[in-house]
């Protein structure tokens, strides 16, 4: 999907997370990228409650990796303290990657090319309106006709 879902609330935002969960099973790898405040810790919150999580969401910034158990678990990474690739792993972030369950990278950019193949790459953009963002989705092929 390259165009962009205009979310007009953090609600929708969380509905727009929710969706791309029911779209998929299995292990999924969510690449969020966008600047602070554009909506990605958010999304992260649609994504837990999607999954059954009832656990509070926030952002994993000081203690980088946040693991939420659920039917489906959710690892919820924040690269933002990190500088580099070798950084990630050395924190062991390979490993969520392969992890069953669903893996949220907030500022994943800065994985370089540690990201697999297979990551679904989310933009997100914060809009004029106060609570109104742009999400675009970027999915491999491999999970094109989900979306």
């Amino acid at each position: 999907m390259n165009k962009p879902l205009i979310s007009h609330s953090p609600e929708e935002t969380r509905q727009i997370a929710a969706s791309l969960i029911h779209e998929h099973s299995g292990r999924l790898v969510l690449a969020l990228h966008g600047e602070l405040g554009s909506g990605k810790t958010c999304f992260v919150q649609g994504l837990a409650a999607a999954l059954g999580i009832r656990r509070a969401i926030t952002s994993p910034t000081f203690t980088v990796i946040n693991e939420y158990k659920g039917p489906r678990p959710l690892y919820h990474i924040d690269l933002y303290r990190l500088n580099n690739p070798d950084e990630a792993l050395g924190i062991g972030f390979e490993d969520y990657l392969e992890a069953d369950g669903v893996t949220a990278v907030e500022w994943a950019e800065r994985a370089g090319d540690l990201l697999p193949a297979h990551a679904i790459h989310i933009y997100f953009r914060a809009l004029s309106g106060s609570n109104e963002r742009s999400i675009r989705i970027s999915a491999p092929k491999t999970h094109r006709k989900a979306l």
